[in-house]
């Protein structure tokens, strides 16, 4: 089976391939589609969004398409940046930018209310199926940036367990316990037994 992982984010892309990379699938990029550019999100819930880039990319490209859409959630902004995580500081916004932005939002917040949870929702469609699954992880976001790894808020996202950011984890360290590592397993699970249905 041929599956297209709809997105245009390098580090999703490695993450995702290196999670799935023992099934027996042909796992394919968005760069070998290069006419289909930058979805719109617009939905309201992360599950939408995912839905909407795995829709629209199945559509294009007529093969089994997987998407994920993932939301940072700090308890003391309500819940925010959430379903705009990506775009916190802007539509055209780098990840230096977000988490510039974020550290400067919660700079009164002492370190005992800085909890947060990365929460990443995985969709698949293939035809008239659709799949969907979660995956969570409950971390703390610190006032600076530490660690060269990961993307995204990596570098100010601090994992209490092993006392590093993500930015600091090694990749597999990170996608043994990371939200979209979770998510992917759970899928992984769900097409292992489809597969061996099908075989």
């Amino acid at each position: 089976m041929k599956i297209v992982l709809a997105t245009h984010n390098r580090g999703k892309m490695e993450e995702m391939s290196a999670i799935l990379s023992h099934l027996p699938i042909e796992i394919l990029t968005l760069d070998l589609f290069p006419h289909i550019s930058d979805i719109p999100e617009t939905g309201g819930t992360l599950k939408e969004n995912a839905f909407i880039k795995a829709e629209t990319v199945h559509k294009i490209t007529g093969l089994p398409a997987l998407a994920d859409d993932t939301g940072l959630e700090v308890d003391a902004l309500d819940g925010a940046p959430g379903v705009f995580s990506a775009r916190y500081a802007g539509e055209d916004a780098t990840f230096y930018d977000n988490c510039t932005k974020l550290i400067k939002e919660l700079d009164h917040i002492p370190s005992g209310k800085r909890t947060a949870r990365f929460r990443t929702v995985i969709s698949f469609v293939k035809n008239e199926k659709k799949l969907w699954t979660e995956g969570i992880v409950e971390g703390v976001i610190l006032d600076h940036m530490k660690g060269e790894g990961g993307f995204g808020y990596d570098p100010i996202f601090y994992y209490p367990k092993l006392k590093k950011t993500f930015a600091e984890l090694k990749k597999d360290e990170k996608n043994n316990i990371s939200h979209r590592g979770k998510a992917l397993r759970k899928f992984q699970e769900i097409l292992e037994k489809r597969i061996e249905l099908n075989g």
